[in-house]
């Protein structure tokens, strides 16, 4: 169980909505990406490729968030899809449904939703047994 590695964000950060800065519209990305401002609209990185989405305290999204990597320190108002992995710091509130694969909470995060696991697809690696004696 604790020999798995999980992929954790990456440290470049590509593009940055600066602290006073509003963005009314929606926000497609690739690479990283730190919000200190407010985004109106869904934030949604590139298919297809790694992406992270670092919302500082300050940071401010009304609208989905779908990305591979997220981490959370501000406020979230709409549903949240992290593909890899999400971590929520101790001052995140997020408001909806938060979908995850691998998930860190601290001490003081607050999330109104459902906490959704979206495990591997594992259905190619089943197998069906055959019963002996049965027909």
């Amino acid at each position: 169980m604790f020999s798995k590695k999980h992929s954790k964000p990456q440290n470049r950060i590509d593009s940055l909505i600066g602290a006073g800065t509003r963005i009314d519209g929606n926000l497609s990305f690739s690479g990283g990406l730190r919000v200190d401002g407010e985004v109106n609209g869904s934030v949604v990185a590139a298919p297809g490729k790694p992406s992270t989405l670092v919302l500082s305290e300050h940071g401010r999204v009304n609208g989905e968030i779908n990305v591979t990597h997220l981490v959370v320190n501000g406020m979230v108002e709409g549903p949240v899809r992290a593909a890899e992995y999400l971590e929520l710091q101790s001052k995140a509130k997020v408001i909806g449904d938060v979908h995850y694969k691998t998930l860190e909470i601290q001490l003081g995060a607050i999330v109104e939703g459902r906490l959704i696991h979206c495990a591997d697809a594992v259905s190619d690696k089943v197998v069906a047994f055959k019963l002996s004696g049965a027909e």
